[in-house]
């Protein structure tokens, strides 16, 4: 079954401490083209997450972003500054004292609004934790979580392609017998205008039974598209064959034999030199292009 390029993955936890939301986001590439967004308390971690993306998604152009943040209860008792807040209460009631005027909660309250004593609304929202605060491995199952969503994600977008490719095999299938079935009635047209043509040349007096004879196996040669139909027939099935290998990634292997399949059927419209197999062959080659499309979002 065909993989696809285009995924996605999430994973979320939530704790009392913390939440984070891992994301996974992918389309289709040539290569890995891995993109990370991490808090900074996780940049150590950057080769280790790479590694584990490359080794599970193999190709793709992939967005990962992992979003940490503090409960407002957690962000507040993490950043209040204990040993700030009493040196500036001391300081503000010797103040207070020496100007005769009363200390207590008032001072306290002069007190939290000092700078360094509580972080702004904005310095809280944007602080990160420190790195042994919440260790990586703490968060690692994050990963392997949305990992496993975007390949069930790849997984089920390349059942759906599967389907539509092999249809488009199917169609050139059904072409290719037609051309099959029309190919006596080319041959005999082909012998009523080598027999017209035999005619005039030996009553012709500078007839050469030699010269004709290798025009003649030329000709016949150059019209013969029996080789080229046994070839395409083989591509196809092999082409069934590869489509339906259990979770691999054969988008390259199948976007060659596309190409094969495609030098196939324009050797066969070039020989044909009929009619009607021009207008077969112009319709396998437009489900080939559907085809080739496709396979640029197969793993």
């Amino acid at each position: 079954m065909l993989i696809s390029m285009t995924g996605y993955g999430q994973a979320h936890r939530e704790t009392a401490a913390y939440a984070a939301t891992l994301e996974l986001k992918s389309l289709n590439s040539k290569t890995l083209d891995l993109t990370l967004r991490l808090p900074r308390f996780l940049l150590p971690h950057e080769l280790e997450i790479r590694n584990a993306v490359a080794k599970a998604l193999l190709r793709g152009k992939v967005n990962l972003s992992l979003d940490f943040v503090r409960p407002a209860a957690a962000r507040a008792a993490a950043v209040l500054n204990k040993e700030a807040l009493v040196a500036a209460y001391h300081e503000l009631a010797a103040v207070a004292q020496g100007l005769g005027l009363p200390t207590g909660e008032a001072t306290l309250l002069a007190a939290l609004r000092l700078p360094g004593v509580v972080p702004s609304p904005a310095e809280t929202r944007d602080a990160e934790p420190a790195a042994d605060d919440v260790a990586w491995a703490e968060l690692l199952p994050l990963l392997h979580e949305a990992l496993a969503a975007m390949q069930q994600f790849r997984r089920d977008e390349g059942a759906t392609l599967t389907a539509e490719i092999l249809g488009y095999v199917a169609t050139i299938r059904q072409q290719l017998a037609a051309v099959e079935q029309h190919d006596p009635q080319r041959i005999a047209h082909v012998r009523q205008r080598l027999q017209a043509h035999l005619a005039e040349l030996t009553n012709h007096e500078q007839f050469n039974p030699t010269r004709f004879e290798q025009e003649v196996l030329y000709y016949i040669e150059k019209l013969d598209i029996a080789e080229e139909k046994v070839r395409l027939a083989a591509h196809l099935s092999y082409f069934e064959q590869a489509a339906h290998q259990p979770d691999e990634a054969v988008g390259k292997k199948l976007a060659f034999l596309a190409q094969e399949m495609g030098r196939e059927i324009n050797t066969i419209g070039s020989k044909a030199n009929d009619a009607a197999v021009q207008h077969l062959v112009v319709g396998m080659k437009e489900e080939l292009e559907k085809i080739k499309e496709q396979l640029n979002n197969i793993l």
